[in-house]
């Protein structure tokens, strides 16, 4: 793969659903500086991805998070939660999509839809998404440029049209700058409760990695890709949310689930655009939630060869050689995931996607701690090398927002909860039948494991 490929790749796998369905939401915490909590997510994410680069261009046929932290700490069950909560937040980032998916349905068709129609559609969305990934996907690379190039046509209109509007003196800079805190938070408070929330926006670039094995000389091509791939995201995200908040005003975004095309709306209504562009967002979060939910399954999968939760969900379909039993599992999962939130919360979409952000930060924050771990594991191969206090900026950053301290709204800490004890429920009975019959507990080295041969 060339630097180009890889960097569309690294770029579609960033976009998605969080700038589309959580412009709004962010707005609502911080007033009209919604760009302030992208600036300061995609720096958290930037520290946490310089690791992520030493640690991808040092094992490149050991890709992905447990993977490192099962390295680093060989603690079966450490390993295990960490797997588990990347594997849960694919089902939530997907549970996030379905919502959105049918909040954009609903505005391009100019129906009021309820909150209980909204779940239905969510629902049967998620159904839809359930059997795709039953008969089998192949993504490829030239698939997934295509993918982003629509992803990112979306977000481009906006620019264009905020531009365009901007000139024409429609817009209202004075509220680009100006802090309205909700509940009288501090504004230090107020831009860490939503770079919770806009992180969501961030969060992919860690999947790329998997790609690493596909380059030519990765330890030169893969960080700059990364990097660049990371800043081209960052700025659209700014851009966007700047736009957003010049043309439309706060209230308005805090109370659309699709608030981008609030924007587009109010830059341009003479233009159709406010048609076309909730089908490009259904379009962006519907190949968000397809790839997160084959992630998720897949992994499942993974745990139950392993015999760390039950054999049973280890189960592929005799023709088309999917996971059947995983993909069952993971779907309900996300069924319950969006009939609670939707029935619990008034704001679906930012109690998903934050918890998304708070699962995959705790992750990070591991894999920042982990690459120290691991400087005494010397390698035969020229790699990429992170500064130590990189690192440990990167893990106390992530760190600090997963902690109440950050605002975080609490309900997304009960979801989180509820699906790492569903793992729990799953994996302890076994671990102790386990080590009541003496067997070795250690999950095998994925260096040692043949490649899985799943569509």
């Amino acid at each position: 793969m060339g630097p180009k490929l890889l960097l569309l790749f690294i770029v579609g796998d960033i976009l998605g659903t969080g700038v589309y369905a959580l412009t709004g939401q962010v707005a609502a915490e911080v007033g009209g500086a919604a760009w302030l909590p992208f600036l300061v997510a995609f720096i958290v994410a930037t520290l946490t991805a310089f690791s992520y680069l030493e640690l991808v261009t040092k094992y490149p046929q050991a890709a992905g998070a447990a993977l490192y932290v099962h390295k680093a700490f060989g603690v079966h069950f450490f390993t295990f939660i960490v797997a588990f909560a990347v594997m849960c937040s694919g089902i939530t980032s997907a549970s996030t999509a379905s919502r959105a998916f049918a909040a954009n349905l609903a505005t391009g068709i100019e129906w009021e839809a309820s909150n209980t129609e909204i779940m239905l559609i969510a629902l049967a969305f998620m159904a839809l998404v359930m059997a795709v990934n039953l008969r089998g996907v192949s993504e490829s690379v030239k698939a997934n440029v295509v993918l982003t190039l629509v992803e990112l046509s979306g977000l481009v209109i906006v620019i264009l049209i905020g531009c365009y509007a901007i000139a024409g003196g429609d817009a209202d800079f004075g509220r680009v700058v100006a802090f309205d805190t909700p509940d009288d938070k501090n504004v230090f408070l107020a831009v860490t409760t939503a770079t919770s929330l806009a992180f969501f926006a961030m969060v992919g670039f860690e999947d790329s990695v998997n790609m690493a094995e596909e380059c030519h000389e990765p330890h030169k091509i893969f960080p700059r890709m990364m990097l660049t791939g990371l800043g081209i995201t960052g700025t659209i995200y700014i851009l966007v949310s700047i736009c957003a908040v010049a043309l439309v005003p706060v209230g308005t975004l805090a109370g659309s689930d699709t608030p981008l095309i609030e924007v587009v709306k109010a830059g341009a209504p003479d233009f159709p655009m406010d048609k076309i562009l909730p089908f490009i967002s259904m379009f962006a979060v519907a190949n968000s939630a397809l790839i997160n939910m084959m992630m998720a399954s897949r992994l499942l999968y993974g745990m139950s060869k392993q015999g760390v939760i039950p054999k049973s969900l280890s189960k592929v379909h005799a023709r088309n050689r999917t996971p059947w039993a995983s993909i069952l599992f993971t779907t309900a999962l996300a069924f319950g995931l969006i009939a609670y939130v939707s029935n619990a919360s008034d704001d679906a979409i930012a109690v998903l996607g934050g918890t998304t952000a708070l699962l995959l930060l705790g992750v990070f924050a591991v894999v920042n701690v982990a690459v120290l771990v691991l400087r005494h594991d010397r390698v035969d191969r020229p790699h990429f090398r992170t500064h130590t206090a990189i690192a440990i900026t990167g893990a106390l950053s992530c760190l600090y927002l997963v902690t109440p301290l950050s605002g975080r709204d609490s309900e997304q800490y009960e979801v989180a909860g509820i699906l790492l004890a569903i793992g729990l429920v799953l994996s302890v009975p076994i671990y102790l039948f386990r080590r009541a019959q003496g067997e070795d507990l250690e999950i095998t080295d994925p260096e040692d494991i043949p490649p899985h041969e799943l569509p």
